[in-house]
């Protein structure tokens, strides 16, 4: 092939992510769905120039979330790294339950699976609902207009989170802005290590409390299973530092890019406002997470050996990434599925993975979400944007998509 011939075939390869289409924020990237349509199984290129597979159909990504022959193992020579910040620390992070493949993560899973059970997590709902009144009395007493992401949207997930783990919520800023650090693709890898060495003390210090000070909290379980020897330290603060940044984040943007898309929504907002029936509030939750799908940067897997993808060949060592949001916007799976609709059955979807690596929390996410959707349009029925769609400031710059700020009045 000559060099000319080379050249043009790699420019045919497109970047990876996509842009969104202005005016259209809660839709993927039409880039994106433009290879969904003509190439479900294609080459994208990385920050870096390398390429890997991209696999947007619902079929075959549900196949591959399940295949042992893809490794999440961010070490691994060939991964499809986010950015620099992830490839040059790597190789010097400790382990963690999110990177680990089978048996150690099957191993770890079973150890920690029981708090987030259907049971387990719906005994939180009294105590959710209360944390939701709370923080909507004390933004109706405040000033219009307000931030609903700082006044609900991020201190309710991480209340929650911060008294399941047992951790003070006072030092909810130094959490949440270490692991904001950590989830953004422009971080440098300076800053990176910096943030998750800060995390990863800070939650080992927790570890070490409640070694001499147990409580009825899941770093207490995670303590005494190290006293038994089950867990290392090491294992247990890693678990620790991703349930603390995975437990708010994702909520948390769900919660604010959630409350927009209903707003602007009038129709579906009406129907969530005005019911109390736990089964359409449960509806909606599932919905919106189809619609939005917020992790927008695709699961990242390397090929352990050569494998097949709806007729194409994957080798050894070649990276493939994994975008939900072109399965849950597939027409065949979910018709119509540019249409926000709180009554569709949407239980599909899969925002949050499937298969052995599928969501820890996600029971803990569709509650706060079913709480909070059916909360505040009730409490505030004249809620609105203090601002056009188009000022909103979305945040495209980290593995979660969402907005950094909300205004909004009534």
């Amino acid at each position: 092939m000559t060099d000319a011939a080379v050249g043009a075939l790699d420019e045919a390869v497109p970047d990876f992510p996509m842009p969104r289409e202005a005016g259209c924020p809660f839709a993927p990237p039409p880039g994106l769905m433009k290879l969904h349509a003509e190439k479900p199984v294609s080459r994208v290129r990385l920050w870096d120039g390398s390429t890997h597979w991209l696999v947007t159909r619902y079929e075959d990504q549900k196949a591959l979330y399940g295949d042992q022959r893809l490794s999440v193992d961010t070490t691994r020579a060939g991964f499809p790294y986010l950015n620099a910040a992830f490839s040059q620390t790597a190789s010097k992070t400790p382990p963690s339950f999110l990177n680990m493949d089978d048996p150690d993560h099957a191993r770890i899973r079973r150890m920690v699976t029981a708090p987030f059970t259907v049971r387990r997590i719906e005994s939180l709902r009294p105590a959710i609902q209360r944390r939701t009144d709370e923080l909507i009395d004390a933004m109706l007493a405040g000033p219009k207009p307000a931030d609903l992401v700082e006044a609900l949207a991020l201190p309710l997930p991480s209340l929650v989170i911060c008294e399941m783990l047992g951790v003070p919520y006072e030092d909810h800023d130094f959490f949440q802005s270490n692991s904001k650090v950590a989830l953004r693709r422009d971080v440098t890898p300076e800053q990176a290590r910096a943030a998750s060495g800060a995390l990863f003390r800070y939650l080992g210090d927790q570890l070490d409390r409640k070694l001499v000070e147990p409580a009825d909290d899941l770093l207490s379980e995670f303590a005494a299973l190290m006293r038994d020897g089950e867990l290392s330290r090491l294992e247990a603060t890693m678990l620790g530092q991703l349930l603390l940044g995975a437990g708010h984040e994702t909520s948390a943007n769900m919660i604010a890019l959630g409350v927009l898309a209903f707003l602007e929504h009038p129709d579906q907002l009406a129907v969530v406002r005005d019911t109390d029936d736990p089964k359409v509030l449960a509806s909606a939750a599932e919905e919106m997470l189809r619609y939005l799908t917020v992790v927008h940067i695709g699961q990242r897997r390397l090929a352990l050996e050569d494998l097949e993808i709806a007729g194409h060949l994957v080798r050894a060592g070649e990276g493939v990434i994994i975008p939900g949001a072109t399965g849950n916007w597939q027409e065949d799976v979910f018709p119509d599925p540019g249409r926000l609709d709180v009554h569709r059955d949407a239980r599909r979807h899969m925002a949050f993975g499937f298969g052995i690596h599928q969501c820890l929390g996600q029971q803990l996410a569709r509650l706060e979400l079913q709480v909070v959707y059916g909360t505040v349009f009730r409490r505030i029925p004249e809620l609105r944007l203090a601002t056009d769609i188009d000022k909103v400031p979305f945040k495209d710059d980290g593995i979660v998509y969402g907005v950094y700020e909300l205004p909004v009045t009534w």
